[in-house]
């Protein structure tokens, strides 16, 4: 494995103030310009209804010919946004205007740079068995996915029962599955140019999974439509070549997965609206990893006359644990007024309990999960955003509904993984101090995880080097070479700023924060503090800063505005 070059006295963000998003607008050649909100809108209606492409016997059609007039009429509704003339307009409103920005950005970017259908296999893995704890899946995510968990077949939680697919549901599973083979023709025709080694690696287990997924989705509908067995039995047939496919092509791809430094900078802040560059990113993390290696250092003295932590070892103590930890959440919350109580909090909480797992099956969350709950359900603070954005929709209808292409990054995986820091802070384990060290351990794999995936995009690492990293850096020997560490190097790879995310989000929503309570000084509290981020909605953090304090300096700091740079 490589050896990083530590270079301690970098500045903690190296960014500068640069001018206003107003320059990007002045550019905008001649043409009458918009000066109402609702021309917004209406270009983000019409927006999201492009976004989708076209179909070709049921699966999303990304043939280079269509790709190339995609991006024209992309080009088209990126000057469209340009000429609208935000001056006089709320600090809500132009958040509104860099949202659908960053979006179409987005679009800019995966038909331009990232090209998933052109370079990585797992982009085609179509067949979804889980709902995933962020608004929208993570990751790049191909159209028109078919989402098993929104069957009653497959549990959307533990907490649901099974039944019968009707008659009407079974044909729509049925039409949904039957776009697998032919998508998957045509993914070998559009792989067909691509290089990127890793890609290919990882794509053999994602087919393996939707392989095994539809296996049992078999086994769950045996005996409800014989259209629905059809469909899945070719779905299958299909994955299995493919998978095969896959294995005989890998070891002719030589080339390098990683988007560069250049590309990974201009993704951050003009996709994700992160106002950092790649070399932030490595400080940033490089720092948390130390931070939070000596801080459990300093946390195992505190502890040293303390008992070890007792472990969970048969499925009925792993119950009591869980009830008693559910207890001790929510009487913190309220004791505390941390934040507002929804009555769905506990809900959501027993909706999403991890199962009880043997010493042996055991990945990395599920050790500290089997010692004290807590410290991951603190993370877990994404099924109370996710219930939010279903009961208490935002009212503007550009927050409505999940950002695409991931621009929720920031906020929803950056405070997730903040939170689990700021409730130890806050006393949540004050009767309980050993658990404050599994908060030190989870920090520790999140920045190792993240500092290796950044070296894997900048091509100085290979996900296999990444995972290496990962897992010597992560204490306690709790990260393992399983399949969790498979499935998280290869996402992170497939989709670049989301290894990195967790720790620099967190960072920059403490900048919110710390901002926050010197504005209100006396008058800040918790609770108000977390109602008016939830109220901003799930947007990424520079936003939030600009609209909880006024400040638009983040936004500033996003940069000029350049032109994507070539692959």
């Amino acid at each position: 494995m490589r050896r990083i070059p530590f270079r301690w006295l970098l500045p903690l963000l190296l960014t500068t103030a640069l001018p206003a998003y107003s320059a990007i607008r002045a550019q905008t050649p001649g043409g009458p310009r918009s000066t109402t909100y609702a021309q917004l809108l209406t270009l983000f209606t019409d927006w999201r209804r492009f976004e989708l492409p076209p179909r070709i016997d049921g699966a999303p059609d990304y043939s280079p010919a269509t790709n190339t007039r995609r991006l024209a009429a992309l080009k088209d509704m990126q000057a469209r946004l340009a000429a609208i003339d935000t001056s006089g307009w709320s600090v809500p409103e132009q958040v509104d205007w860099h949202l659908v920005r960053a979006e179409l950005n987005g679009m800019q970017y995966h038909l331009t740079v990232l090209q998933p259908f052109a370079r990585d296999p797992a982009y085609y893995a179509s067949v979804r068995a889980d709902e995933s704890d962020t608004p929208a899946e993570e990751g790049p995510t191909i159209h028109y996915a078919v989402r098993l968990w929104q069957y009653p077949v497959w549990p959307r939680t533990v907490l649901d029962r099974p039944r019968a697919l009707t008659a009407d549901e079974a044909a729509r599973l049925a039409a949904e599955l039957r776009s697998v083979p032919p998508l998957l023709r045509q993914a070998r025709v559009n792989l067909a140019g691509s290089t990127a080694r890793d890609l290919w690696v990882g794509g053999v287990r994602a087919f393996e999974e939707q392989l095994e997924v539809l296996e049992q989705l078999r086994g769950k509908v045996a005996g409800s439509s014989a259209e629905l067995t059809r469909s899945i039995e070719d779905a299958e047939r299909a994955t299995r070549d493919f998978a095969q496919w896959l294995r005989d092509e890998a070891p002719k791809r030589t080339g390098p997965s990683g988007i560069g430094k250049t590309q990974y900078t201009w993704y951050l802040r003009n996709v994700l609206l992160m106002p950092l560059s790649w070399e932030d990113e490595v400080t940033i993390t490089r720092r948390e990893l130390m931070r939070s290696h000596a801080s459990l250092a300093l946390e195992e003295t505190r502890n040293a006359a303390l008992p070890p932590m007792p472990v969970a070892d048969s499925p009925e103590a792993y119950a009591a644990l869980q009830e008693r930890a559910i207890g001790r959440m929510m009487r913190f919350l309220n004791d505390k007024q941390f934040t507002t109580v929804e009555p769905w909090f506990e809900r959501a909480l027993r909706e999403r309990m991890p199962p009880f797992a043997p010493e042996a099956t055991r990945n990395f969350f599920s050790q500290g999960n089997h010692r004290d709950p807590l410290p991951l359900w603190s993370h877990l603070w994404h099924w109370w955003d996710n219930m939010r954005i279903r009961v208490a929709p935002h009212p503007s209808p550009i927050r409505r509904a999940p950002l695409l292409y991931n621009v929720w990054m920031s906020r929803a995986e950056g405070m997730a993984t903040v939170m689990e820091e700021w409730m130890m802070h806050a006393g949540l384990y004050d009767d309980s101090p050993r658990s404050r060290e599994i908060v030190w351990v989870m920090l520790a794999a999140r920045a190792a995880r993240g500092l290796g995936n950044l070296y894997a995009h900048s091509n100085e690492y290979t996900m296999a080097e990444a995972a290496d990293f990962h897992v010597a850096w992560t204490p306690r020997g709790w990260m393992r070479r399983d399949p969790l560490l498979g499935f998280e190097q290869h996402l992170y790879l497939r989709q670049p700023g989301y290894g990195a995310a967790y720790v620099t989000g967190g960072r920059l929503m403490e900048e919110v924060m710390a901002q926050r309570k010197r504005q209100l000084g006396a008058a800040f509290t918790m609770r108000r503090f977390f109602d008016e981020v939830n109220g901003a909605g799930m947007i990424p953090a520079s936003l939030i800063y600009w609209e909880l304090t006024g400040d638009d300096r983040m936004v500033r700091d996003l940069g000029r505005a350049t032109p994507l740079p070539p692959m």
